[in-house]
C-alpha cells in the first residue's frame, strides 16, 4: 500500500509524472503490448533464457563450491579466478561473448549462467567450508568414508546455504537479464525495456519493469517454500 501511494504521488509530481504513470494507465498498457503482439512472445523468451542461465549455473556451481570447500588444491586454483571475475559486471564481457559464441540466445544463456555461477558458487562454498570439523572428524572415526561423510554430514550442514544460494541465483538471473538480452536478442523483457527506452516509452517500460519484479518476487516464495519444507529442522529467529 505505501509502494503504491508513493507511486501516485510520483505520478503527478510535474518532474516524475513522465516518467512514473499512474498504475490504471500502466496496467491497461497491457493490452496495448498484446495488441502488438509482444508480451507474451517476451516473458516467454526471458523465462527461457533465465531458466537455462539457471540451471547450468547452479549444475556448475553446486560440485565446484564442494570441491573448492574440500580440496585444498582446487581452492588455490579456483577461488582466485572467481573473486575476479565477480568483480566484473556482466556488461563488461557481452561483447566478448558475442564474439565467440554469435547473437540470439546462446550468448544470453550463457551471461546468465557466469552471473548465477559465481553468485551461487560462493555461498555454497561458505557453507560447506564452515561445516563444524567436529562431525567430520567424528564420522571418520566411526569409519566414514569421504562419500559416506558427503552424504550423512555435509549434504545436510549445507543444505540451508545451498538453499540460499538458489534463492541468491535467482535474483542474479533476473538482474542479470538486461545485459544478457543486450546480444543482439529479437525478443524478451530485457530487450523490450531496452527498444522502449530508445523511443521513449515510459508506460509501457514501467510496465515491463513491473512483471519483472513480479517474476522475482513469485521465484523467491517458491524457494522459500521450497526452504521452509526442506529445512524446517533448523532453528531460525523470528523477526
Amino acid at each position: 500500500m505505501a509502494a503504491l501511494i508513493v507511486w501516485t504521488i510520483l505520478s503527478v509530481l510535474p518532474n516524475t509524472s513522465r516518467s512514473f504513470p499512474n498504475a490504471i494507465v500502466t496496467i491497461q498498457q497491457i493490452k496495448v503490448m498484446l495488441d502488438r503482439g509482444v508480451l507474451l512472445t517476451d516473458i516467454a523468451s526471458s523465462l527461457i533464457s533465465v531458466s537455462l542461465g539457471y540451471i547450468l549455473g547452479f549444475a556448475l556451481a553446486l560440485p565446484m563450491a564442494i570441491l573448492m570447500a574440500w580440496y585444498l588444491p582446487v581452492r588455490n586454483v579456483i577461488q582466485p579466478w572467481i573473486l575476479f571475475i565477480r568483480n566484473i559486471p556482466p556488461l563488461a564481457y557481452v561483447p566478448l561473448i558475442v564474439m565467440t559464441v554469435g547473437v540470439g540466445r546462446k550468448p544470453q544463456v550463457v551471461v546468465i549462467t557466469i552471473a548465477t555461477f559465481l553468485t551461487m558458487c560462493i555461498t555454497i562454498y561458505q557453507g560447506v567450508v564452515n561445516i563444524d570439523d567436529t562431525l567430520i572428524r567424528a564420522a571418520r572415526v566411526l569409519g566414514a568414508k569421504d562419500k559416506d561423510i558427503f552424504v550423512r554430514v555435509i549434504a545436510p550442514a549445507s543444505l540451508p546455504f545451498i538453499l540460499t544460494a538458489v534463492r541468491l541465483g535467482a535474483s542474479t538471473a533476473l538482474t542479470t537479464l538486461i545485459a544478457a538480452e543486450s546480444t543482439g536478442a529479437m525478443a524478451g523483457l530485457g530487450m523490450r525495456i531496452r527498444s522502449l527506452n530508445s523511443n521513449y516509452e515510459a508506460k509501457p517500460m514501467l510496465l515491463y519493469i513491473i512483471i519483472i519484479g513480479i517474476i522475482g518476487i513469485s521465484v523467491e516464495k517458491l524457494i522459500k517454500f521450497a526452504e521452509r519444507k526442506l529445512t524446517g529442522w533448523q532453528e531460525k529467529r523470528e523477526l
